[in-house]
């Protein structure tokens, strides 16, 4: 009785270590095959997911949110004329394709994917409509920086 009970207990042993050596393997065979699922990183796939990127975040809509909050920054009697040339001067065509170019030259086609996924939900526009905001509160610092590290180089 007690070789039978210790033989079952054996088999459930096995059985559950059987099954979880099978698990693990499923999981291991998936994740190799997954470069094969996933999109084909090429320069037309990059392009194609960057102008996607573009389709859900246009750059003149994030342009014309940052000019508007960058106004602020500008004294009262010019903030018109800084938002008139900077949304009537700016070459937005010129813009995007600079963008898609550098989109595809920097980024996999899975990540551009994920970035059009992103802000193309709801979060993500959400984001992006606070994006102007914060360009705005950033750019001041940045310029200051900038100035700041300028004049040292000139020592």
């Amino acid at each position: 009785m007690l070789k039978k009970i210790a033989l079952l207990s054996a088999l459930r042993y096995q059985s559950r270590t059987m099954k979880q050596k099978l698990v693990v393997l499923l999981l291991l065979t998936f994740s190799a095959w997954s470069p094969l699922f996933s999109a084909a990183d090429t320069p037309e796939a990059r392009r194609k997911e960057a102008e996607r990127y573009l389709q859900v975040s246009p750059p003149k809509a994030l342009f014309e949110d940052m000019a508007e909050k960058m106004a602020e920054t500008v004294p009262a009697d010019q903030r018109e004329q800084f938002k008139k040339v900077m949304t009537t001067q700016v070459d937005i065509a010129a813009l995007s394709k600079a963008m898609v170019d550098a989109m595809v030259k920097n980024f996999t086609t899975d990540e551009l994917k994920a970035l059009a996924d992103f802000y193309g939900s709801p979060v993500g526009k959400s984001a992006m409509q606070k994006f102007g905001a914060y360009m705005a509160d950033i750019m001041p610092v940045v310029q200051a920086e900038i100035i700041k590290a300028a004049g040292k180089m000139e020592h």
